[in-house]
């Protein structure tokens, strides 16, 4: 009789159960975007990046905040094509329906739910304070909807319908945080209940990417036109014109001068696309005054191409395969589903609804 031991595998059960209480243990972490155009360079290497990686070292939600895009009254065919759009983008760029949850805000009526119920002791005072809602009062006098003034409130819904431990999220977004914590704990306390935790910023162990656009000023963004940002699915020929029109000056006249911000702007993307030793020869020019900004800003906008066309063709091909979007988004529905559910069966029994 062989007394050796034997290596036992485990059955596939026990296996998904492992698997389960792995997951169940990973830090849960949210974030979403507002479905109003495509996506760019600034939106990859700010966000999108990171999120690539984080999709497998935590419990993470992404989802596509079509709710919030309401509150600037978006036509139907419109709010339609962007959100496939934006969905197609994420695919795209690597995210993994089976490795992360990716839904579509709408998709999840628990998150109106809560936001309904979070509404209950949002107050007015504290939600007109919002630096937000005061920026958007005075870019659009005309349009000061109720769903502005409680931005902050379904942005806290967004997070602790998934009782998130991380939010990565920018400056521009770490008063909401704020107020999302203040809203859980204002919970806790009047129903005596420990069922949100205080979600902190996503930290991710560096310096988050800040790129610049091509006006010569500011960040990469949607809103401050065409021309200064790269999106993921531009054509070459549209990156190269975009580029060669990219703010300059007229040039060094001292040897290692500070760089004006719009020269800055350039080498950051650049040190972004571009190989080291290509930066280092356009850094040695800039010292030396001998730099040829056309030359700079062809080979940049050559790299941009190198970078983004691989990502712009899968772009193509995933907004081709409806079969492929409607599986991600039926995929990310049932595992959004799941976790809202667990959420509001807890909300509504401390709160004194019958379940």
């Amino acid at each position: 009789m062989n007394h050796k031991s034997r290596i036992i595998s485990p059955s596939r059960p026990t296996l998904h159960f492992i698997a389960r209480f792995i997951f169940a243990r990973m830090d849960r972490v949210v974030s979403g975007i507002r479905p109003t155009g495509r996506l760019h360079l600034g939106n990859y290497f700010g966000a999108l990046k990171n999120f690539l990686q984080m999709q497998h070292e935590h419990q993470c939600f992404f989802f596509i905040a079509d709710y919030h895009s309401l509150t600037t009254h978006p036509n139907p065919q419109n709010l339609k094509g962007n959100v496939r759009t934006v969905l197609a983008e994420y695919l795209a760029c690597g995210l993994d329906p089976d490795q992360c949850t990716l839904y579509i805000q709408s998709d999840l009526p628990q998150t109106a739910e809560l936001y309904l119920l979070l509404n209950m002791h949002a107050y007015v005072g504290e939600l007109e304070r919002s630096t937000t809602f005061k920026d958007k009062v005075r870019q659009q006098p005309d349009n000061v909807n109720a769903g502005l003034l409680t931005y902050p409130v379904l942005m806290a819904a967004d997070i602790l319908i998934h009782r998130a431990a991380k939010v990565p999220v920018g400056k521009d977004q770490e008063q909401h945080l704020e107020m999302t914590r203040t809203f859980g704990n204002r919970f806790n306390r009047i129903y005596k209940s420990d069922i949100f935790p205080e979600p902190v910023a996503f930290n991710f162990g560096k310096q988050l990417v800040k790129v610049p656009g091509l006006d010569g000023s500011g960040k990469m963004g949607k809103s401050e036109g065409e021309g200064n940002a790269i999106f993921l699915s531009d054509a070459p020929d549209v990156i190269r014109k975009k580029v060669m029109r990219a703010v300059t000056d007229s040039g060094p006249t001292v040897s290692n001068s500070p760089k004006p911000e719009a020269i800055q702007n350039l080498f950051t993307l650049m040190s972004i696309v571009s190989k080291p030793e290509t930066v280092k020869y356009f850094e040695e020019a800039y010292n030396n005054c001998s730099i040829r900004y056309g030359d700079m800003k062809k080979q940049l906008a050559e790299d941009m191409v190198v970078f983004t066309t691989p990502i712009s063709e899968k772009i193509k091909e995933t907004e081709a395969d409806t079969s492929l979007l409607q599986k991600a988004i039926s995929i990310g529905k049932e595992k959004a589903h799941q976790s809202a559910n667990e959420t509001l069966k807890l909300v509504r029994t401390a709160i004194g609804f019958s379940v």
